[in-house]
């Protein structure tokens, strides 16, 4: 696997890990809040499921880092195959991000165009420097 590869997978790992806090934690703050792209009403309702996807956001980042681990110091081929799953998993939440935003789920409408964007460039940049 490529330094491109590595490098782009890496910090995608590192930044879901280190705003998995926000989604779990600190969802209620209005600084988070303008962060993430929501609104405050009915945070409640939904405090469940952002922490739910703040962990396996950090789960997924978590298994990005193992396999470059692996790539590295393990087992070169399935160290790959968990870096492509892990980045292919991180590539199709975001790209549903920005499906439920198109589906009118998202508040404020095209408030996930950001996050969407900004979520899907690094693990797409992995996938294609692993493909070529």
């Amino acid at each position: 696997m490529n330094a491109v590869a590595q490098l782009s997978a890496g910090l995608a790992a590192l930044i879901l890990i280190a705003v998995f806090p926000t989604e779990a934690f600190l969802i209620d703050r209005p600084w988070v809040q303008k962060f993430l792209g929501i609104e405050p009403h009915g945070l409640r309702n939904v405090h469940l499921w952002a922490f739910c996807i703040g962990a396996r956001n950090a789960l997924v980042g978590v298994g990005a880092l193992v396999g470059l681990w692996m790539v590295r110091y393990g087992n070169e081929s399935t160290g790959t195959t968990v870096v492509v799953v892990s980045c292919l998993y991180m590539l199709l939440a975001s790209l549903f991000m920005g499906m439920a935003d198109l589906l009118g789920y998202w508040r404020p409408r095209g408030g996930s165009v950001r996050g969407t964007v900004a979520s899907s460039v690094l693990p797409a940049i992995a996938l294609i420097a692993i493909a070529v």
